[in-house]
This record gives structure tokens, C-alpha cells and sequence, in this order.
């Protein structure tokens, strides 16, 4: 057979998606991959079984449905603080993941270096990598996940074209404060660099934390390409619908990219999806209170178990401590992949090996989600339960 690509050798599958396999081979309860397992607003619902029979079933705009780019425009712009242009502004890509590969090939060009919070989504790394670029990573402190703004500094002076911003964070539920953001941007905008951010959970950010758009900060507009999706915000995340934010120039480039990945997004998810984007305020205040509420009571039940966790400021993600199940006789020596594979074998329940998102040396962390309706959640605290017996 001839020699594959040198590329395919430097990034693992994702870890997030094995770990679902495994786990729907085995009947675990998944809190693994971060999909809720209740449905999205009756409202699109409906508005899809309207366009299932009414249409549109043919290519919509390759970068976009009209009145999706429009609603998009008028609901993000609120956000960014400004008026957004839904024709040289926004790219509707085939989800936050396509967005985020879209962004990268857009601005990047072999070679060139990309900065990367670490712990972090594991799809950044691969995505720098694809496009040609060189991925370099800047840690993320844990318990408060805080970093040196002195390392961001050093990347830009070495080249770096971009940094990626999480915003909240996957995996670790920080957000980023307003300082924290002027700080990065700051540096950005004195290397003529961009900040890519990622912020498909901005409506998942617990009191009294708050999310600030980088694009809203002073002078960063033009220095920032914002990824989102209507996956997490609305309970869509099989439908792929994401989309670019950024300055015309970019945005130029990036209908080319994003063209020739994928042509466009489904032109029937886009139309029934205008719906949820004219949404009032209400329902964006009413959906974290739901996460609100379901984050204490997931929290109070690890707490009862006995799990050391950290306390998520934003998304639907909890790091566990497993360092006292590793010290275990039966245990050492094990990788936290090994420790996940065996949670889902013996205990039930599906987690993430933290090892997948930190570029250092960390193995003693784990991700779960919360996304679930609390029957779920009951069940799988229930058999989480079990662990408390290996510590006594």
C-alpha cells in the first residue's frame, strides 16, 4: 500500500468518542461525551417538522441561509456589541468543529504557530495540525485553571499567528473575566495576531460569573474570529449547525475554505433553526437556570459519594480527582484511560481520561457531564456509588 500522510501519525482518534463507543458496547450510562439526553424546544421541533414536508431540500447559500444569517446577526450582535453584516460578516459551517477547522485553514499557513490553553478541547491540537500549523501550549493552572500572561507573550514574540480561547473552557468550566480577555487581546493586537475563540457554551456561565465576547472588548473586533454553535444552546447536537464571526476580510476567506469542506449546512436544520435563534431573553435565562440547578445537584451528589471534583464556572463539565483510586493496590501503575475503560466496564458509568486534554503530565483527572435529566443523573450517582466501597 502507498505511505499515508505524515499528518494522520501526529494526533490520536478522539479519546471523547471512543469512550462513547465503548460505553454503548457495554450499556454504560455516558457522561462521557457532552450531549444532553432530553430534547431540544418543542417550538424547533416543530418548525423542523414544517420544513421536512415545506422545505427548503435543496442547496441553501453555501455560507449560509439567508434568514439564518440575519437571525444570527441580530442575536450574536446583541453579544459583540455591535452591528454584525449577515452577508461579509458570518460563515454558517457544518457545526462549532467545522468552524473551528474552517477558522485555522483560513488564517493559517505552514509553518506558522498556534497557542493552545492547555487543558483543551482535544480537537485544537489536530485542528492547528491540519491546517499546517504548529501547535504550542500554554498551561492552565489547575484548581483555578489561572495562567501566565508572560507565556502568551513569549508565543506571540516566537511567531505565534493565533491564539485559541475557550470561553467557558471544555474541559476544565473556567471563564475567562474581563481582564483576563483585555490581557490576551492586548497582546494579540500589539503582535498583529488573532484571537479564534470558542464559546459554545456562552449561555452556560454560573453566577457570578459572567461571559464576555473577545469581539465586544475594545479594538478586537478586527483581531477576532469567533466559533459558535447552536449544539449545546439549543440541545441540537446532532443537527451541525455552527457558524464564523469575524471581520470581512477573514470571513472572505473563510466562505472559501468552509465552501470547499463542505458546501454548506443543511439547508432544513437552518430553517427550522431560525426559530430558536429569534428565541426571547426568557429562554436563555430559563436555560441556565435549568443548568443551574442540575450542576448543584450533580455536585451535592458527588460530594455525597465522597469524589473530589472542582466547581465548574461555566459549561456542563466536572474534572474528578481519581489520584486516591490510583494509589489503590489494585490500581497502580494504571493510566486514567485504563481507569475509564474499567469504570465503564465494572462501575457503569462512561468518563473522560483528563490525560486527552492536557498537554502536560496529568493522569489523575477525569471528565464527566451533566447534561442529563435527573433520573439519569440519580442513576448514574447511584452507581458511582460504588467506588465509595474501594476507599474503605
Amino acid at each position: 500500500m502507498p505511505q499515508l500522510s505524515n499528518r494522520v501519525n501526529t494526533f490520536t482518534d478522539s479519546v471523547i468518542r471512543r469512550m462513547t463507543r465503548i460505553s454503548d458496547e457495554y450499556g454504560a450510562i455516558n457522561l462521557s461525551q457532552g450531549f444532553p439526553d432530553f430534547d431540544p424546544p418543542k417550538a424547533m421541533l416543530d418548525a423542523l417538522a414544517k420544513a421536512a414536508y415545506a422545505g427548503p431540500h435543496q442547496y441553501s447559500v453555501t455560507f449560509g441561509a439567508e434568514n439564518f444569517r440575519e437571525a444570527l446577526a441580530k442575536k450574536q450582535g446583541k453579544a459583540i456589541g455591535r452591528e454584525i453584516d449577515p452577508d461579509k460578516e458570518i460563515v454558517v459551517t457544518c457545526g462549532g468543529t467545522e468552524a473551528m477547522m474552517c477558522a485555522m485553514m483560513t488564517i493559517c499557513n505552514p509553518g506558522d504557530k498556534v497557542m493552545v490553553f492547555s487543558p483543551f478541547y482535544e480537537n485544537y491540537g489536530a485542528d492547528a495540525i491540519l491546517s499546517g500549523a504548529e501547535p504550542i501550549y500554554i498551561p492552565l493552572v489547575p484548581p483555578e485553571y489561572g495562567f501566565d500572561i508572560s507565556l502568551v507573550e513569549e508565543g506571540f514574540k516566537s511567531g505565534a499567528k493565533a491564539i485559541i480561547v475557550c470561553n467557558p473552557s471544555n474541559p476544565c468550566g473556567k471563564v475567562f473575566t474581563r481582564e483576563e480577555l483585555m490581557q490576551i487581546g492586548e497582546l494579540a493586537v500589539k503582535y498583529d495576531g488573532f484571537v479564534v475563540t470558542d464559546e459554545v457554551y456562552e449561555h452556560m456561565v454560573y453566577a457570578p460569573n459572567r461571559h464576555v465576547c473577545m469581539a465586544s472588548l475594545p479594538g478586537m473586533y478586527e483581531h477576532t474570529i469567533t466559533c459558535n454553535s447552536l449544539s449545546k444552546t439549543y440541545s441540537i447536537t446532532g443537527w451541525r449547525l455552527g457558524y464564523l464571526i469575524g471581520p470581512e476580510e477573514v470571513i472572505e476567506g473563510a466562505k472559501k475554505v468552509h465552501d470547499f469542506l463542505t458546501v454548506g449546512a443543511a439547508a432544513p436544520l437552518q430553517e427550522a433553526a431560525v426559530t430558536g435563534l429569534n428565541f426571547p431573553e426568557s429562554y436563555y435565562e430559563e436555560l441556565l437556570a435549568l443548568y443551574t440547578k442540575k450542576r448543584a445537584y450533580f455536585l451535592k451528589g458527588l460530594d455525597e459519594i465522597g469524589l473530589k471534583h472542582n466547581v465548574p464556572q461555566g459549561t456542563y463539565f466536572v474534572m474528578i480527582d481519581i489520584q486516591g483510586f490510583l494509589d489503590l493496590p489494585q490500581f497502580q501503575g494504571w493510566t486514567d484511560l485504563e481507569f475509564c475503560e474499567w469504570m465503564i466496564k465494572n462501575i457503569g458509568v462512561a468518563a473522560v481520561p483528563g490525560s486527552s486534554f492536557f498537554r502536560e503530565e496529568v493522569n489523575h483527572l477525569i471528565r464527566l457531564h451533566f447534561a442529563r435529566e435527573e433520573k439519569t443523573i440519580d442513576e448514574a450517582l447511584k452507581r458511582l456509588k460504588k467506588l465509595q466501597e474501594l476507599l474503605k
